[in-house]
């Protein structure tokens, strides 16, 4: 689900809250050293995922912030700013000539450049993360 969070949104804060789990302790973050990820370019996004006045620039970057069940990625449209939440057992990740997260037929597409190549790690964890979550132990990252 996408949701405009430019502003405190209660609608927001509970549905993710009940999805994707409330947010990880001050604890847990310095434990597994952050849980987001510095800023992606974003390539493409499919068109479900657009805003009704969304107007991409020719730069728009978009981060993702991991959850105990699930992702949330946020991204801009001018001054608003909007978060998709994704449960891990709906995520899918593709690691090709770009790096993309799908969901439920909708999908977002990152540029495989510095910001990438900086994140590297950010995304294994993720990767780890959602395995562990869903009891996949025969991936072996």
């Amino acid at each position: 689900m996408i949701y405009n969070t430019t502003y405190n949104n209660e609608d927001f804060i509970k549905e993710t809250n009940i999805a994707l789990g409330k947010d990880f302790s001050l604890f847990q973050k310095i434990k597994m050293k952050g849980v987001g990820s510095g800023r992606l370019m974003i390539a493409k996004m499919s068109s479900k995922l657009q805003p009704k006045q969304k107007q991409f620039s020719e730069l728009n970057y978009g981060n993702i912030e991991l959850r105990p069940k699930g992702i949330l990625v946020h991204f801009t449209n001018r001054l608003e700013r909007f978060s998709w939440a994704i449960p891990y057992y709906k995520l899918v990740i593709y690691n090709a000539q770009f790096f993309s997260i799908h969901a439920d037929g909708n999908s977002i597409q990152f540029l495989k450049n510095k910001n990438y190549v900086e994140n590297k790690k950010f995304i294994n964890k993720m990767t780890d993360l959602k395995n562990t979550f869903l009891n996949l132990d025969y991936y072996d990252g």
